[in-house]
């Protein structure tokens, strides 16, 4: 979403402008500190303020879980599709609307960690050392690799840092044109694939984590279609080569 005149941006007051940086930054920082209590749990450690509603209940856990899971799904699938973001840029300025979807689903997955209910049945539990440092190995590659995902396509414009930044200094902001860099070359959701890898592996797997990898295994096959969809349509036939091409999830073609 691009702003079409300079002089409108340079005609707004100092003090907006600035009000709309802080408001980027600060939806940065909490989305950060999101991903980094995601990558806490993943490896074993459960939520920080961990609230037990279900007295022992596996099918009410599971209920309440699922639900969750839901509401982050429903959050983060709808504010990325492109009928909202014009309804919700006539609310508010364009240059804050990545930030407030930053900012939305931070709160969203961080609500899902802080309620989701523990399961304490164990699916599986590696003893072996070696093994253990081999999975961890596979975790922590996971988790760059998500990382280096977001550089790849530009980590402050799509975190919206780079939308306020131009805004702060009244300057036009230009999306950025369809390109392939880094794992782009291979992969066409390097994220998405990243997150996976960082969910699954594990050698400490209880039965709320597994919940918690699947229910979010479903819901990111569900997003790729609908993100794709939304690609094809602004692309058109360029990404459909891209797609033709380059695998989805894994470097081979899916």
């Amino acid at each position: 979403m691009t702003f079409t005149k300079k002089q409108h941006l340079t005609q707004i007051s100092r003090g907006k402008r600035f009000a709309v940086l802080f408001y980027g930054i600060a939806a940065y920082a909490i989305a950060m500190l999101t991903i980094i209590y995601l990558i806490f749990y993943s490896a074993g450690k459960h939520p920080l303020a961990s609230i037990s509603l279900t007295q022992g209940s596996i099918f009410l856990a599971l209920c309440i879980n699922l639900l969750l899971v839901f509401l982050f799904g429903l959050q983060h699938s709808i504010m990325a599709r492109p009928f909202f973001k014009q309804w919700w840029t006539q609310k508010i300025p364009v240059a804050a609307e990545r930030s407030t979807y930053v900012l939305s689903s931070a709160i969203a997955l961080a609500t899902l960690l802080y309620f989701w209910q523990p399961i304490q049945i164990t699916i599986w539990s590696v003893n072996n050392i070696k093994l253990q440092y081999l999975i961890w190995g596979l975790f922590g590659c996971g988790w760059i690799y998500f990382v280096l995902a977001t550089f790849a396509i530009n980590h402050l414009d799509l975190f919206g840092l780079r939308q306020v930044y131009f805004y702060w200094k009244g300057e036009t902001y230009q999306e950025f044109p369809f390109m392939k860099r880094w794992m782009y070359k291979f992969n066409r959701h390097p994220i998405q694939t990243g997150l996976l890898i960082g969910l699954w592996t594990t050698p400490y797997m209880k039965l709320e984590h597994l919940i918690l990898s699947i229910t979010f295994t479903f819901y990111i096959l569900i997003g790729i279609a609908l993100e794709e969809r939304d690609l094809i349509r602004i692309y058109g036939e360029e990404y459909q080569r891209y797609r033709n091409e380059v695998g989805g999830l894994f470097p081979w073609k899916n």
